[in-house]
């Protein structure tokens, strides 16, 4: 290549590059971006403008599923007049294959959400049986509640001295022994029905069996997905959907939700605690670890050891004043409700974390890791430290440590003592952005039941009677992912905040957490500038944030238990889809998001999506989806790629549902007692 086309290329791939400032709005992010641009590192950032998505498989209609094909279905440019001719080489329709497309991201996403659950369960296990010395039993008052939803005895009859019988309470470990055979029998059940099923509103439950969506098992509803959608089986959209239905069903209320409650009894039940959230949570004068990924297992160990005095003893003697943790993704979130500890950004901040030259080790489970970040490592000094045998990469800087929970914290010294020896190894004066926030998190459904009620009449009452009395207007759920082909947190936080001057309380999970994190609206003083008049009253008397941080993308299962409460404390209705609430899921961009989407559908809530949806191309699929499910289910799928109007819609829908209650027409203020509120439940 000649010295001109050398010079060409360069000016090529410059112009290529990403503009800091219209790729997210955080000020951490965009210095970070600017600087790796200036040490020639390419991030997804700059990917997301030289790879352009594939306008068929935007629309869902591409098919791939024998090697006749990929077969590609496009939407003519005027649109569908009249009957739709299209049809892959088999005869498949744009509705089969973009069904069975859909149906193969529910079934993926299932399986991530729910194999994290069965990691879970074995370790429980593993815990309960005294197996592990790392592990045990932290809240012994959750484990006796979910043993009652597994049919677990807690009390067992025995004869006393003068030959009566009395009830005793049985050893917590035996209890704990049961439930875990029992929640880890919920992934190879083959028949009958999941355990959970029957903590939703009953009328909720009754709507499932007669649907026949009952998910039986929950590795069986995601086999049978991929066996509907192999080349040749199920061709009947709505049928596949209701397939969807079933294996998004046992993750929501099965895999997912077991992960989280094991997960609380095992580590603790989140409750409010303070926190620091971004880039500028790292400290340039010590070793830096950042744990990222999805399963708490290990980062609960990564946590002790890195606060071990022998480990703070070892970092000394290498140059470092101490040692900083911090989370990166659900991971973080994982670490952060538990124990306070920081978090250095959401899935787009993966790389720039490296970038500031301080994280010397980047360690790394399962779920939404870039492969990238090997590349980026190797411009820096960092080590990934790859730990599941399910997830590794290939780098001259990544290190796989096997996490065994039965040495766990022997594995998670190793790896604190990996970052250490890594510390002197760093190139240049790290550049940290002076960019952080304050939050207060941990808002599980326990939580928000305390915190409304006291500690002795905890009560989801005080929520639904400000609902009813209008000073809240409704619920609203923002979950989900971050999404490189929009500006990074822009979509989360404009909705979350269209929804609080309308005086919407925000529940969140995962990386729009992090965002809302990022932008001051997880603390209590927030509620005063960003929300409207009834809202900011609420949150004041309570004391709590607009936007209450519920966890992980795992921990959505609290959002469905929150709902579940609601209905539970009467007034707004017998069922999920009663009640004036709606999802959102603005950046999302992970096959978790479609699985998380659809059981929400399927519980009976309108869930909107942003950035799109891969049914577009297929316009009978897409009505089903988005109008016909409402008729089955009482919650519908949407999609809104403008935040401004995806926020207005989800407003509207809170706004229809307030007047399916009669809750639109003003009414006098009464005090009520019981008699009132037994009136308010039988309504």
């Amino acid at each position: 290549m000649s010295a001109d086309e050398i010079k060409v290329t360069a000016a090529s791939k410059k112009e290529k590059k990403a503009n800091p400032k219209e790729s997210s709005v955080d000020q951490a992010t965009i210095q970070m971006l600017a600087k790796a641009q200036a040490d020639n590192v390419e991030t997804i950032f700059d990917r997301a403008l030289t790879m352009k998505p594939c306008n068929i498989g935007e629309q869902g209609t591409c098919c791939k599923t024998c090697s006749q094909g990929p077969c590609r279905l496009p939407l003519p440019k005027k649109g569908i007049e009249g009957v739709d001719t299209r049809k892959g080489l088999c005869g498949a329709t744009p509705e089969t294959i973009a069904a069975r497309n859909f149906a193969r991201m529910v079934a993926a996403g299932a399986a991530a959400h729910s194999d994290h659950g069965r990691g879970v369960a074995e370790v429980f296990l593993a815990a309960a049986r005294k197996e592990t010395e790392d592990y045990g039993i932290q809240d012994v008052e959750k484990l006796l509640e979910v043993a009652v939803d597994f049919e677990v005895p807690t009390t067992v009859m025995v004869e006393n001295e003068a030959g009566e019988k009395v009830e005793q309470e049985r050893d917590i470990y035996k209890i704990a022994e049961e439930v875990g055979v029992k929640a880890l029998g919920e992934w190879g059940k083959q028949e009958g029905e999941i355990y959970y099923a029957k903590r939703a509103p009953e009328a909720r439950y009754e709507l499932w069996k007669e649907l026949d969506v009952v998910p039986r098992g929950i590795d069986r509803e995601i086999v049978e997905i991929m066996h509907r959608t192999h080349m040749g089986v199920d061709q009947d959209y709505h049928n596949i959907v209701k397939q969807c239905s079933r294996a998004a069903l046992g993750d929501g209320w099965a895999g997912s939700m077991i992960a989280t409650d094991l997960q609380d009894i095992m580590f603790g039940t989140p409750y409010p605690i303070q926190g620091e959230i971004n880039l500028g949570v790292l400290k340039a004068d010590e070793v830096n670890i950042i744990v990222h990924g999805h399963e708490p297992l290990l980062s609960e160990m990564i946590v002790v050891a890195s606060q071990d005095p022998e480990m703070l003893a070892y970092a000394k003697t290498k140059g470092a004043h101490g040692i900083t943790l911090a989370g990166m993704c659900c991971t973080a979130n994982e670490i952060l409700v538990r124990h306070g500890l920081p978090i250095a950004g959401n899935y787009l901040q993966q790389e720039l974390a490296i970038v500031t030259g301080a994280v010397d080790a980047m360690v790394v489970d399962v779920q939404c890791i870039m492969e990238n970040i090997a590349n980026v490592a190797d411009c820096y000094h960092t080590k990934v430290i790859t730990t599941n045998p399910r997830a590794m990469m290939e780098s001259g800087h990544t290190v796989h440590i096997e996490f065994d929970e039965h040495h766990a914290l022997e594995d998670a010294k190793r790896i604190v003592k990996e970052a250490i020896d890594n510390f002197p190894n760093r190139r240049a004066e790290p550049l940290i952005p002076n960019v952080k926030e304050k939050m207060v998190v941990g808002f599980s459904q326990e939580a928000i039941k305390y915190h409304l009620g006291g500690t002795f009449r905890g009560s989801y009452v005080p929520l639904n009677d400000n609902i009813i009395n209008g000073r809240i207007r409704g619920i609203g759920g923002v979950v989900g992912c971050n999404n490189a082909r929009t500006c990074h947190d822009s979509a989360h936080l404009t909705i979350v905040k269209e929804l609080l001057k309308n005086d919407v309380i925000v529940l969140t999970t995962g990386c729009n957490a992090m965002a809302c994190g990022k932008a001051g609206l997880l603390t209590p003083e927030s509620a005063a500038v960003y929300c409207g008049p009834g809202l900011a009253e609420v949150c004041e008397t309570v004391g709590i944030p607009p936007v209450l941080h519920m966890g992980s993308c795992v921990d959505n299962s609290r959002i469905l238990m929150a709902a579940t409460q609601v209905v539970k404390a009467g007034g707004l209705g017998k069922d999920i889809s009663d009640l004036p609430a709606a999802g959102s899921a603005p950046e999302w961009m992970s096959e978790k998001a479609i699985s998380i989407g659809h059981y929400f559908v399927a519980s009976g809530v309108y869930t909107i999506f942003g950035v799109g949806l891969p049914v577009t191309g297929a316009p009978r699929l897409q009505k089903h989806l988005f109008e016909e499910l409402e008729d089955i289910y009482g919650g519908m799928w949407d999609l809104e790629v403008d935040p401004y109007e995806h926020a207005k819609k989800m407003i509207a829908h809170i706004d229809k549902k307030r007047a399916a209650l009669g809750l639109d027409k003003k009414k006098e203020r009464v005090l009520m007692d019981m008699a009132d509120r037994q009136k308010l439940d039988a309504a």
